[in-house]
């Protein structure tokens, strides 16, 4: 794709040679690394329950991170403020509906931009929250502005499963996320949560969120992104809280994230 655009730029003019020397630039990194999210959370198989609507706003803040554009246009990892209004419906013991609208971006060169939004449908095994061992699995399709995914169609494949063991809860979300290009060019990256429940309403956790590049072929280990965050929730009332700060572990990853989850049941 970079060689089309780099002999294009020699026969255009001066225009397309900058346009191809972003996307060199983006050589850097691979896409997957540079890749913006709107949601940073490991999915545990708890939904609303059947007839309750649910709002979940997610937030992401990137005070350190990756100053090249993951393709030419795109919004830059450095300084961006991400986030989504996330609606659920609890359709049934087993099912949750949702809709992510609007996905929003705030970067540091200018105003709110808006991203696309997403559909999702997330079925699990019932009352997940009462079983040592729980499972489940989310779908998501989601529609991308032209400065958020240089794919417009894209998907979510993320399967859920979970052991719980005393205080101690292990969450393992091994996502696959779909553009639609054939199976080799799945890309994997999973989640992973290990968590302590302090008491009823307050967790303090450890989450991993991995990119290791295409099913076919995985980046290099300097090129894939691994980042470690530290969690603390609240699930009371009015509102459940997550809170959380992330590091980078590779040269393709952000070096410092900071995220804030909050969710009220609106019924």
């Amino acid at each position: 794709m970079i060689r089309k655009l780099l002999k294009a730029a020699t026969k255009v003019g001066p225009a397309s040679i900058v346009t191809a020397h972003a996307a060199a630039l983006a050589l850097t990194f691979p896409h997957a690394a540079l890749a913006q999210t709107d949601e940073i959370q490991v999915y545990n198989a708890e939904i609303a329950e059947p007839g309750k609507f649910n709002l979940t706003v997610h937030d992401n803040y990137t005070p350190s991170g990756i100053k090249t554009p993951a393709f030419p246009g795109a919004i830059v990892s450095q300084g961006s403020l991400n986030g989504v209004p996330e609606w659920a419906y609890g359709v049934s013991p087993w099912m949750e509906a949702g809709l992510y609208l609007p996905l929003y971006s705030l970067p540091r060169s200018g105003g709110v931009q808006i991203d696309g939004f997403k559909l999702r449908t997330l079925f699990v095994e019932p009352e997940a929250a009462k079983h040592s061992f729980f499972y489940g699995v989310n779908f998501e399709f989601s529609f991308n502005s032209e400065h958020w995914d240089e794919h417009r169609y894209t998907q979510e494949i993320r399967p859920i499963v979970g052991w719980r063991f005393g205080k101690m809860d292990l969450i393992v979300n091994p996502i696959l996320d779909n553009s639609w290009e054939g199976f080799g060019k799945l890309d994997f990256a999973p989640e992973t949560r290990l968590d302590y429940n302090v008491s009823d309403v307050w967790q303090i956790a450890a989450e991993e969120y991995d990119d290791f590049g295409a099913i076919k072929r995985f980046s290099s280990a300097r090129e894939q992104t691994h980042e470690l965050f530290g969690v603390v929730d609240y699930n009371g009332k009015p509102l459940n809280v997550e809170a959380g700060v992330g590091f980078g572990l590779t040269p393709a990853t952000d070096r410092l994230t900071l995220k804030l989850i909050l969710s009220k049941d609106l019924n």
